[in-house]
């Protein structure tokens, strides 16, 4: 039965006690869970059960308000809250305690395992979630006078202690709740989306690796050859160029890079296990 919430909390109290009750929302219902335990499952169970939810409900509700303006709607509170709030009555024992002992922390707990695992874009560590939370709550706490500026990292670390690097990894998580769309525009940039601040493949990256691959090679090479190579791949001089500075032949020249090319190539094709063509010429 349902019994008028300014009534005492669940459990034998004195009359100071329910005084010194600060909410109006935990009626007495203590015949209920008494009834309840001792009920098998059936109609008359779902009954009760349904009763005590009914019963509850107010204070469900008043948990899930705690956590309005975070990102998720108050009906969707709500319903998380009350979903705890029938685990609670399920797995309450009369014999423990009160109820609403029992049943605050069970749907608080409820509540923020949803932000936890269903409200943040990507998963991040439990330990970042709870530095973000002592962050956000001595941000809220250090500016509630108005006009107060807004806390540095050692006024928070000081407040929370927290050390500064555990500070700005808070301050890091509480700007990544959620994720942007790479199509999405930037603050006065006009035409300018997320994806253009984007980097793209250096293919230089590619050269160093070759001529890193390529240089035992080119230690083992005749020296006039390793000489060939340079004023070709790093003068930038022609063959006739080079053949005219040695006094050989411009085909003899080209012959001379075609096999230390070739060299160099099957040394780091057999080296690294790679198969085919390359680019140990440019590498060279």
């Amino acid at each position: 039965m349902l019994i008028d919430t300014s009534t005492s909390r669940p459990g034998t109290q004195t009359p100071n006690s329910a005084a010194a009750r600060r909410h109006d929302d935990a009626p007495e219902t203590a015949e209920l869970f008494a009834r309840l335990a001792v009920l098998e499952d059936g109609p008359e169970r779902e009954a009760v059960r349904d009763e005590l939810v009914t019963a509850w409900l107010p204070m469900a509700h008043r948990i899930a308000g705690r956590f309005r303006d975070r990102g998720e709607s108050v009906e969707d509170l709500r319903q998380v809250a009350a979903l705890g709030l029938v685990k609670a009555i399920d797995r309450f024992d009369p014999e423990r305690g009160a109820f609403e002992s029992y049943a605050v922390p069970t749907i608080t707990g409820e509540v923020k395992r949803h932000f936890r695992d269903r409200m943040w874009a990507l998963r991040v560590p439990r330990r970042v979630q709870e530095l973000r939370n002592k962050v956000r709550v001595a941000r809220r706490e250090l500016t509630q006078t108005p006009g107060s500026p807004e806390p540095t990292v050692a006024a928070l670390a000081a407040h929370t202690g927290l050390t500064e690097d555990e500070v700005n990894c808070g301050l890091e998580a509480l700007e990544s709740f959620s994720t942007l769309s790479l199509d999405a525009e930037l603050s006065g940039d006009d035409g300018y989306s997320l994806a253009d601040t984007l980097g793209a493949p250096d293919t230089s990256y590619d050269v160093v690796i070759d001529r890193e691959s390529a240089k035992e090679g080119l230690r083992r090479l005749p020296e006039r050859e390793r000489a060939i190579l340079y004023m070709r791949f790093f003068e930038d001089m022609t063959q006739s160029r080079i053949a005219d500075q040695l006094g050989i032949s411009q085909m003899h020249v080209s012959r001379l890079i075609s096999r230390s090319c070739a060299r160099i190539r099957a040394e780091v094709m057999g080296h690294s296990g790679r198969k085919g063509g390359g680019r140990g010429s440019s590498a060279a």
